[in-house]
């Protein structure tokens, strides 16, 4: 599973990418303190973002992969 932050006017950026099998995965510039993600099982995942600020203010998105 991914998730992808869009600042406005501007492209998708992979925040983070996880599954069932290893821990998460996250990009320069984002981390576990700031973008918690939480997956249950191969169907639910949620992120929190924690601490947030008129920094944060962005589309989300989550997208799944099928290997």
């Amino acid at each position: 599973m991914f998730w992808y932050q869009q600042l406005p006017r501007n492209g998708l950026k992979l925040v983070a990418s996880t599954s069932t099998w290893m821990q998460n995965s996250y990009e320069e510039g984002y981390s576990e303190a700031k973008f918690e993600i939480r997956r249950d099982n191969n169907h639910h995942s949620v992120m929190t973002i924690k601490n947030v600020t008129s920094n944060d203010a962005a589309t989300y998105f989550c997208a799944a992969g099928d290997h």
